[in-house]
């Protein structure tokens, strides 16, 4: 759905008039086109910047390098007076007390009014949790709060700031993280705190271009939307996909799947016999399954007070319910294979609750303590399972919404616009790949920074 106040921004006379009034200038994000490339950042200007104890400069600059860009370290020598950089990268990792965090003002204070628009911020740091120091754990948690202000200040430029918790002994699981999040397939994944751990077994070898070549991935809801949107990714990078939808919309599920050369499978999910009729057809048609995205959901919205019960019975059955039915055949039967890659979608609404939404609320919120359960039990398979909190994303509901509802729903975050459904799809497939996987547990949002929730 065309968004006007971006529109119309991009006149400079009207430019003027609308700041003049108080509204916000939206900055029309560059988007990736097309499929992952070995070298992704190819022409991209960073500089690179460290802590005095940081532990990761040496993985940053070799994925950097082998990605394409052109990485200046900000100490080898000082950078060119009234250089511009694409993206400012900085790893904190390894401080060793609150007094160190000066490091991050001196880095980015000289140099952050000189990126380029939709530019990227990435700073690295120790996972608190995984510190039994006090000191350090209070260092490594406060570059949080300084990424998600940073992120907020550099939003109005379409520009986003992210933050790599690596743990222990994942230096070497950096680069597939990196290239997504200073590339421009990151447009709208903002804010975002991301975990990268050293649990399970990576792959023997990491492709960054053709990255899910022979890979066979199942997408539930697949026939239109942000289904629809994943499934034509996913296929971009050379997987086999699986439409799954409801035989209802057979015609538009088999529209989607030509588009692709995919697969369709016209199932209701919440029928009983559906996770033992997908296992089935999974292992009879292609011997398993690599990637599985839970995408099927539905809203019923009504105030607790005014809810049917048929409307809690529905949501819950499909959005939460048949997810862990399925799952649980998928995972016990061993069909999908090592290395595999499950990605739920969650919500905004599941971290920050909806009014009218209690049923949907709980089923994201479920979602999300599933992910974060199910991950520790999955790594001697080297499985990962992780979730998406899209937030206002332009679909057929948003635009359904009245007008007040949708402009503050557009407004509210770090990039004062609306999401596109490729932006989800793009972060879930960057989930799918093999350089994701130091990735598992996590809750990764889609929405720009919102303002709302966490």
């Amino acid at each position: 759905m065309s968004d006007y106040l971006i529109r119309l921004g991009q006149q400079p006379a009207l430019r003027n008039v609308i700041k003049s009034i108080g509204l916000p200038t939206p900055v029309e994000l560059a988007r990736g086109k097309g499929s992952y490339d070995a070298r992704l950042l190819a022409g991209k200007t960073v500089l690179l910047g460290a802590g005095q104890n940081a532990t990761a400069v040496k993985a940053l600059e070799a994925a950097l390098s082998d990605s394409g860009a052109k990485p200046a370290r900000a100490d080898k020598p000082e950078p060119a007076k009234g250089a511009r950089y694409d993206a400012l990268v900085f790893d904190a990792t390894g401080m060793q007390s609150a007094g160190e965090l000066k490091a991050l003002y001196n880095f980015f204070h000289p140099v952050v009014r000189r990126m380029n628009r939709c530019g990227r911020v990435l700073v690295l740091a120790d996972h608190p949790d995984k510190l039994d120091d006090p000191q350090r754990a209070t260092a490594a948690r406060a570059v949080e709060g300084f990424v998600r202000s940073v992120g907020k200040e550099i939003g109005k430029g379409g520009s986003t700031a992210n933050l790599l918790y690596v743990e222990p002994g994942a230096q070497d699981r950096i680069e597939g993280p990196l290239r997504f999040f200073l590339s421009e397939h990151s447009a709208y994944v903002d804010g975002q705190p991301v975990r990268i751990s050293a649990g399970g077994a990576m792959p023997e070898e990491v492709a960054f271009s053709g990255a899910l070549k022979g890979k066979v991935a199942l997408v539930t809801g697949g026939a239109r939307g942000i289904g629809a949107a994943t499934a034509r990714r996913l296929a971009a990078e050379g997987a086999q996909v699986v439409c799954l939808d409801l035989p209802a919309d057979q015609e538009t599920l088999n529209a989607t799947v030509s588009e692709i050369g995919g697969t369709a499978l016209p199932l209701n999910i919440t029928d009983d016999s559906a996770p033992r009729d997908i296992a089935k057809f999974l292992q009879d048609k292609f011997g398993g399954v690599d990637i599985v995205v839970h995408n099927a959901g539905v809203t019923r919205d009504k105030t607790l007070a005014n809810m049917p019960e048929k409307h809690w019975d529905m949501v819950l059955s499909i959005n939460l319910l048949a997810i862990l039915a399925i799952d649980k055949v998928l995972l016990g039967d061993k069909v999908i294979n090592e290395h595999g890659r499950i990605i739920c979608l969650s919500s905004i609404g599941g971290i920050a609750g909806n009014m009218g939404q209690t049923n949907y609320g709980a089923t994201k919120a479920g979602l999300i303590g599933y992910v974060q359960s199910q991950s520790q039990t999955l790594g001697e398979r080297s499985i990962t399972l992780n979730a998406v909190a899209p937030g206002f994303i332009e679909t057929r509901m948003t635009a359904e919404m009245p007008f007040m509802i949708r402009e503050a729903g557009r407004r509210m975050n770090s990039l004062s616009q609306g999401g596109q459904p490729e932006d989800v799809a793009e972060l879930i497939t960057f989930l799918s790949t093999p350089g994701a996987g130091g990735i598992s547990g996590n809750v990764i949002r889609v929405c720009g920074q919102s303002l709302i929730g966490a």
